[in-house]
């Protein structure tokens, strides 16, 4: 469903707002509903659209995801299984659900133990997860 996100017509007193713009509808103020990247493990391969930005752009969305691109104190990058969402500041329920945003705190399978990483970018907008190890 598609989102506007503009001024209300109507005035907090419930009176019509007279718009200077002719168009009150342009497409720079179009939306969508966010990506809500959820982490499942049962998937074979993550599954990634991707949608139609502004002036002949996409963006990739990751819908679901069971992978990370983890970086270590080094500099080292290693793709990791991810387990599950351990923490995300952003919305407690999105934890309980494991959905994956910027900030979010991961548990991933590294060498049959658990380590944490925080996810370092948007998922929702870049189709991938990066993190790095939480100490």
């Amino acid at each position: 469903m598609v989102q506007w996100h503009e001024r209300s017509d109507k005035k907090a007193s419930g009176g019509r707002r007279n718009t200077i713009n002719a168009n009150s509808r342009k497409l720079s103020a179009k939306g969508g509903a966010a990506a809500l990247t959820k982490t499942d493990t049962s998937v074979a391969k993550d599954k990634i659209e991707a949608k139609a930005g502004m002036g002949n752009t996409s963006k990739t969305r990751a819908i679901f995801v069971k992978n990370a691109n983890v970086t270590d104190k080094k500099g080292k990058i290693a793709k990791y299984e991810i387990v599950s969402v351990k923490t995300n500041d952003a919305n407690r329920l999105f934890a309980r659900s494991n959905v994956s945003t910027k900030g979010a705190v991961i548990r991933v399978k590294v060498d049959g133990a658990e380590k944490l990483a925080r996810v370092t970018n948007r998922p929702g907008q870049e189709g991938v997860v990066n993190a790095e190890f939480v100490e």
